[in-house]
């Protein structure tokens, strides 16, 4: 077997962090030798070795160790205290710093609760050097569980091409994964819309507003992580190869689509919601129609009892009249049954109901 296809078993002495921090090393060394959990007291080694390339992955799920994540960042790699402190805090916009011999990014994955339609956002911090890059993020990604599978799967080819193209996969896959969340915000608004013809309710109302946060949350994340892609693409940076700024391009195409995307999202949502209150309002207007009309039909009822008392067979009628009691009492009730079927022919005819 070549050296290229080997792989070393597990060191026992791999390091094996804290109960709150779990740290993974993948290291090809120059000769092609594929480590999987190489040790961190051999970092130096690694870094030193400018023909291989390093991946180290720190996943800080507690604040506990925080310390120990800033002491690997600063005393094994020596980053600057500035950029090892805007990885350990949490929430920022997607951006990009050049510190000569490295560079460090933020970056950001999404996902989507398919239950309650909220927009997740997971922030993954990398520092890229000229052959290494480490990876910094406070939750599991899958992403790069998936890029560590795929190099255990095939390491020749994961990590033969270098630390920026390692870094270009990690971009692309996270990239990947917000198409599906587009892809379910589209499902979720075209079945809203068909909620809102058939059947709207408030609930609906409720639907659409959480779907429009998701989507304007979604367009502000990607258009600074737009940015970040396309000076990755064209500024000369010391850690990116040449010939490599042609695949963080294919990246940024495809974050340009997402935004896009977005806006038009934004847009569907907005017609939706006009939608819905162009519904409503009719709705409410076809009940006010109904009850006025009800309303009217009984006016002469009101009139004729207003004008009569209704007083027909008592001692004393609320007008002498020479007509007997008994007539007077029919002929009202005939006319107060056909004077609300003749309005209503007469509103049918005009068509105002």
């Amino acid at each position: 077997m070549s050296a290229a296809a080997r792989i070393s078993e597990p060191d026992a002495s791999a390091a094996a962090a804290s109960a709150g921090m779990k740290l993974r090393v993948v290291y090809r060394d120059g000769a092609g030798e594929i480590h999987l959990d190489w040790p961190r007291e051999r970092i130096a080694q690694a870094i030193a070795d400018r023909q291989g390339t390093l991946w180290v992955d720190i996943e800080n799920a507690e604040s506990a160790s925080t310390r120990e994540a800033e002491t690997l960042l600063r005393e094994d790699f020596g980053f600057h205290s500035l950029a090892v402190e805007d990885a350990i805090d949490e929430s920022h916009i997607p951006k990009i710093d050049d510190w000569g011999e490295y560079i460090y990014l933020v970056f950001h994955g999404t996902s989507i609760d398919p239950r309650t339609d909220v927009l997740r956002l997971h922030e993954l911090d990398v520092f890229l050097g000229l052959n290494y890059v480490v990876t910094y993020h406070t939750e599991p990604l899958s992403f790069l569980d998936q890029d560590r599978k795929s190099i255990e799967r095939d390491p020749r080819d994961r990590l033969q091409h270098g630390a920026d193209h390692l870094l270009f996969r990690f971009l692309e896959r996270a990239v990947d994964q917000s198409l599906e969340t587009i892809e379910h915000l589209d499902d979720r608004v075209d079945t809203v819309q068909n909620q809102v013809i058939a059947d709207p309710r408030p609930k609906t109302l409720e639907t659409i507003f959480r779907l429009k946060r998701s989507a304007v949350r979604l367009q502000k994340i990607f258009s600074p992580q737009r940015e970040v892609l396309n000076r990755l693409a064209r500024d000369p940076y010391k850690p990116i190869q040449a010939e490599h700024r042609i695949y963080f391009r294919d990246v940024y195409d495809h974050v340009v689509r997402i935004h896009d995307i977005s806006e038009s999202l934004r847009d569907l949502i907005a017609g939706t919601l006009e939608t819905y209150l162009s519904v409503m309002s009719n709705r409410t207007n076809d009940i006010m129609k109904t009850l006025t009309m009800v309303t009217v039909m009984f006016m002469p009822m009101s009139f004729l009892v207003g004008f009569f008392g209704m007083n027909f067979f008592g001692e004393t009628l609320a007008f002498q009249s020479p007509l007997p009691k008994r007539l007077l009492f029919f002929g009202s009730l005939l006319i107060m049954c056909v004077s609300p079927s003749l309005m209503w022919v007469y509103v049918r005819r005009k068509k105002w109901f």
